[in-house]
């Protein structure tokens, strides 16, 4: 195994999952913006749009929106620009949309000559188990569908991918560091796994030089939520 110590700690993204304002701030408020970043996904986007985007970036947020868009070209071009007019630092398309889709997601975003929005593409969710695959036709296991997606999205020219953890040295040894890759799933013990099936720790995130880890209920729904943060950085170093 690589020394961990080669390799820099994931920078944090918390997944502001809840149905109503009041809780996610109640979360937000203890949260340093120069520390960690927020992810808004369908739930909280479709309750409070783009307007509570905006009231995260005045508390000093980066902001992934993880909306995965997967449509015909045409329409990913404007919804992806629509993305990056506001402001946000990172957003998701899903790979599986195809070479076409994923090149018109990227051309979007050549207007925006200052600072770009990252753009990520969704190889598999980590939900996702093989036999699933398999139902939806897919016949190659879901390790060779991830590396195959991956070199897709990077050969289209984006920014990186959100993949399982434990696929990540695979796709670094494919495509090289600089490609970005995000992962959730990630848990330490004790925590539940909900609907998770391809989980990490946050040590084995850094054992694989994962960029970015993606924690969502096990800050969410924690009593201590900084406290577990503390333990998940301290767990890390």
């Amino acid at each position: 195994m690589l020394n961990p110590n080669l390799f820099k700690m994931p920078k944090i993204i918390i997944a502001l999952d809840f149905c109503n304002k009041k809780s996610a701030m109640k979360l937000v408020n203890l949260l340093n913006p120069s520390i960690y970043y927020l992810k808004i996904g369908k739930e909280m986007f479709t309750i409070l749009g783009c307007k509570f985007i905006k009231e995260l970036h005045k508390l000093g947020f980066n902001i992934f929106l993880d909306l995965k868009f997967h449509d015909i070209p045409n329409t990913v071009f404007n919804a992806t620009k629509a993305a990056a007019d506001l402001g946000i630092w990172m957003l998701s398309v899903h790979a599986s949309g195809g070479k076409k889709m994923l090149i018109a997601a990227k051309r979007a975003l050549q207007s925006f000559k200052n600072n770009p929005p990252l753009l990520i593409a969704v190889t598999a969710l980590t939900s996702l188990k093989e036999v699933e695959l398999q139902e939806i036709g897919i016949q190659i296991s879901l390790t060779e569908y991830i590396l195959k997606l991956s070199k897709l999205s990077y050969d289209c020219g984006l920014d990186g991918i959100v993949c399982p953890g434990k696929e990540a040295k695979k796709i670094k040894f494919l495509l090289g560091n600089q490609c970005k890759i995000i992962t959730p799933g990630i848990r330490i013990s004790k925590d539940l796994l909900y609907d998770q099936n391809n989980i990490i720790t946050p040590k084995e995130a850094k054992e694989f030089n994962i960029d970015y880890i993606v924690i969502g209920r096990s800050i969410t729904m924690s009593k201590h939520p900084i406290k577990k943060l503390d333990l998940i950085v301290k767990s890390m170093q």
